[in-house]
């Protein structure tokens, strides 16, 4: 994928898949270490211990639509190109783990794109659920949290345009804030 927004959306959605009500979104960055850490948690059906052990082979795949499943996989090789690498928890009944960390100064360190665009998708094309969305940059960072957002809005959805605008906009203003810009 050129830009891992796309794999975070690509975890995110088997979450969704797996029944999560929650999911967490996290991306750390370390400028002293050079290091890039992202993580997606979830409260969804969690995977056996087999499961976990084949979800990294691109031709495991809990889809009945089709027989391959690339998106873990590409996700690991872009962490360990890097000279990073991935891991996945998991527990049935109680949710997944997936955290990749990335080193940031290497040649084939993929950019992470427009993230920002890729927690409004998610958030608005899953109201049903609920997103922790946690950024940080050398342990400064700011939290998004769509429960906040529904209870302070009430009865007006997330996925209007002008809230998508807003937390797309938010999310923009803080990033620069934490790279110390305005």
């Amino acid at each position: 994928m050129r830009e891992l927004s796309l794999n975070i959306l690509d975890v995110a959605q088997n979450s969704i898949t797996a029944g999560a009500s929650l999911i967490t979104v996290e991306v750390n960055e370390n400028t002293v270490d050079n290091s890039l850490t992202i993580g997606i948690y979830d409260n969804g059906s969690g995977m056996s211990k087999e499961q976990v052990e084949s979800v990294i082979d691109p031709f495991f795949t809990t889809r009945t639509t089709r027989k391959v499943g690339m998106g873990i996989p590409l996700f690991k090789m872009a962490a360990e190109m890097t000279g990073g690498g991935l891991e996945i928890k998991s527990e049935l009944s109680v949710g997944t783990e997936v955290k990749a960390v990335f080193k940031t100064d290497s040649v084939d360190f993929t950019p992470l794109g427009d993230i920002a665009s890729t927690v409004v998708a998610l958030i608005s094309m899953n109201t049903d659920r609920d997103f922790i969305y946690r950024r940080s940059v050398d342990g400064r960072e700011f939290v998004l949290d769509t429960r906040e957002l529904k209870t302070i809005l009430g009865d007006v959805p997330l996925d209007t345009y002008e809230i998508s605008e807003w937390i797309k906009d938010y999310i923009t203003e803080n990033t620069n804030e934490l790279y110390g810009g305005a």
